[in-house]
């Protein structure tokens, strides 16, 4: 077997081994970089540390901490509660708000898990109380995250702009972050009209019960509070939880935000019209000036993010505690290792190779779909950043070969392939929506997700391949 056939197996047996085992995949592909880079490639441990993305590491921790600063001081929680009383009583405008400002948090930077987690409860809580398909609300939740999940500073559309910009490739950062908002918009609209849409827009709340001024609303807000006692970074997990444990402990918060609650732990009016904190102020202002700065003027987005999220720490040094710890190492852990290992591959010459080899096969247009549903299948049950990491760095050779394949359509065509099928239950996004699904049948909803994991799965590629490569 050649080396660049040995590195392809040990790749698959990444994916495979971390979709069985619950195992950090970026923990398996750093072991894989340094065995296959030693005992195969023959290089030396300098040699395989060059392909560790150190600006992408810089750009993963100063976005998750910044936004796990604006989750801590109640931004996320006040932003939501500012949407949510903008629909009035108007029920069928509420999956479009959760789909909005899902959508919202990972083009500024969340983790799509993140953003699932923080919104997935509070938009279940929605459904059971206003019975709205729970099903329909879930999956409006995953797509808006996956929506916005492609913005030129979000996590998703930082990882495909450097591997193209890398590869030397054209870019179009726009069209990539477009192309998802408006598959995954036009999908959930798709939704909502198959799960009662046009019944949901002929219903409001009650008076009583309407925005603002419900009474007895079984829903209770929970408000962020600083990290007490001293930071113990060598158990920085335990500490501060992650998103979804967090998420999950306050459940509906932002439901009970919309009235009042009775009896202990209940929301008051008052509570309900105060306004925006000045921390909470400031830290908007941050993520308005982190779009600026990194887009207008072209500053580093990790640094721009680490340097806000120190303006926010020293206003409020006691919520900042939390941060150190929310910052998504797992997801940062998986993306840099996987990258490692995609480094070794490309010293290695196993990039060149394969995409010669499938530049080589007759029909381009049936590589270019063959691509988009390697990245489906494998993203339906393991991450998508691991799969945009490695799969974009596969399709390189063959997109510079001159097949004919547009490489932008290409790039928006497997950057929406590859994170659609995260409504897959065997995904994060959509076991956090099946956790958080309230007063149903989970073994129903669980085969419901399985079913339009499935469906979509199977037609998104070929879709996606029609509109952006083909046509």
């Amino acid at each position: 077997m050649s080396v660049h056939l040995i590195a392809i197996c040990v790749l698959a047996l990444m994916f495979v081994v971390a979709t069985v085992l619950p195992i950090n995949m970026g923990v398996i592909a750093f072991v894989g970089a340094f065995l296959v880079g030693t005992l195969v490639a023959g290089m030396q441990a300098k040699g395989i540390m060059a392909g560790f993305p150190a600006e992408l590491f810089l750009t993963l921790v100063g976005i998750t901490f910044l936004f796990a600063q604006a989750q801590n001081n109640g931004t996320i929680d006040w932003l939501v509660r500012l949407a949510v009383r903008a629909v009035g009583g108007r029920i069928a405008a509420i999956p479009w708000v959760m789909f909005a400002v899902t959508a919202l948090l990972t083009s500024v930077g969340a983790v799509s898990p993140a953003a699932v987690a923080i919104i997935a409860p509070i938009a279940l809580g929605f459904a059971a109380k206003y019975h709205i398909n729970p099903l329909m609300m879930g999956l409006m939740v995953i797509h808006g995250a996956q929506g916005g999940g492609f913005s030129p500073i979000s996590i998703y559309g930082g990882i495909t702009n450097k591997v193209v910009l890398e590869a030397d490739l054209p870019i179009s950062p726009l069209t990539t972050a477009f192309t998802s908002l408006g598959v995954n918009f036009a999908v959930s609209l798709l939704l909502f009209f198959v799960f009662g849409g046009m019944k949901l827009m002929r219903q409001t709340v009650p008076k009583a019960s309407a925005i603002g001024g419900m009474s007895g609303a079984p829903f209770a807000a929970n408000v962020a509070v600083a990290a007490q006692g001293p930071q113990i970074y060598g158990d920085a997990e335990s500490e501060a939880a992650s998103e979804e444990r967090l998420t999950q402990q306050r459940s509906s918060a932002a439901v009970g935000a919309v009235g009042t609650a009775g009896g202990a732990g209940g929301v008051t009016n008052a509570a309900l019209n105060e306004g925006a904190t000045f921390h909470q102020i400031v830290t908007v202002v941050g993520l308005i000036a982190l779009a600026v700065l990194t887009l207008m003027y072209k500053l580093d987005i990790g640094f721009v993010a680490i340097s806000i999220g120190l303006v926010i720490s020293l206003l409020s040094p006691q919520v900042q505690k939390r941060a150190i710890g929310q910052v998504s190492w797992p997801e940062i852990m998986l993306i840099v290792g996987v990258s490692t290992y995609v480094g070794v591959m490309q010293k290695m010459g196993t990039i060149t190779w394969v995409g010669d080899s499938v530049a080589s096969l007759t029909s381009p247009m049936v590589v270019a779909l063959l691509l988009l549903f390697v990245g489906a299948i494998v993203s339906a049950f393991a991450s998508s950043t691991a799969v945009l990491g490695s799969l974009i760095p596969l399709a390189v050779p063959f997109l510079h070969a001159g097949t004919g394949v547009d490489p932008i359509g290409f790039i928006a065509a497997m950057a929406v392939a590859s994170t659609i099928v995260d409504v897959s239950p065997f995904s994060t996004n959509g076991a956090l929506v099946l956790a958080s699904a309230q007063h149903i049948d989970r073994d129903v909803f669980l085969r419901q997700l399985m079913t339009y994991g499935g469906i979509v799965t199977l037609v998104a590629p070929v879709v996606v391949w029609l509109l952006f490569v083909v046509l």
